[in-house]
């Protein structure tokens, strides 16, 4: 999985940007993985790993009244928690994991529910859902995946938009 931490790091330098970490399931994992890649600090700020709800309310910055009416497991936290980390660590870019791992249901969300986000400069904003299968170990590794796949995914179609407002919209 480091290619694809390597890929999303190599993008960031490429632009000069950087980038703060968001997690709760995955426990640190997305900042292992990045962390991994020699060279990662020229990007990489930081992580902040809430992993209990008052966390992403006091810490990130997500709305209260939001994970009391919906709990953590939620797109729209999951934003939040992206938004938010870039504001703690004064990133360029944010990007956060909230679901359930297992063993049991969390907030009336099945286990394998997952929500990764991505923030960017310019108002870029995404949220996948995730359904996984598998242990919780399973679910954790593939929620690092994905979320490293969006980042890389808007990363350069983040690119494509600023080359296309660079030469004249064609």
């Amino acid at each position: 999985m480091t290619s694809a931490a390597a890929q999303v790091l190599r993008l960031l330098q490429e632009r000069g940007e950087t980038l703060g970490v968001a997690e709760s399931l995955t426990g640190g994992l997305v900042a292992a993985e990045l962390t991994a890649v020699p060279g990662a600090s020229r990007s990489f700020r930081g992580s902040v790993t809430a992993y209990a709800t008052p966390l992403k309310r006091d810490v990130l910055g997500v709305d209260g009244a939001l994970l009391a009416e919906r709990g953590a497991v939620d797109p729209d936290v999951a934003q939040a928690m992206a938004v938010g980390v870039r504001g703690v660590l004064g990133a360029d870019w944010g990007v956060s994991t909230t679901g359930v791992a297992g063993p049991e249901p969390q907030d009336g969300k099945p286990v394998g529910t997952v929500f990764v986000a991505v923030s960017g400069p310019g108002g870029a904003r995404k949220v996948a859902e995730l359904r996984l299968n598998g242990g919780r170990a399973d679910i954790r590794k593939e929620s690092v995946r994905s979320l490293l796949e969006l980042l890389s995914g808007e990363l350069g179609e983040n690119a494509r938009a600023q080359d296309t407002e660079q030469n004249g919209g064609t």
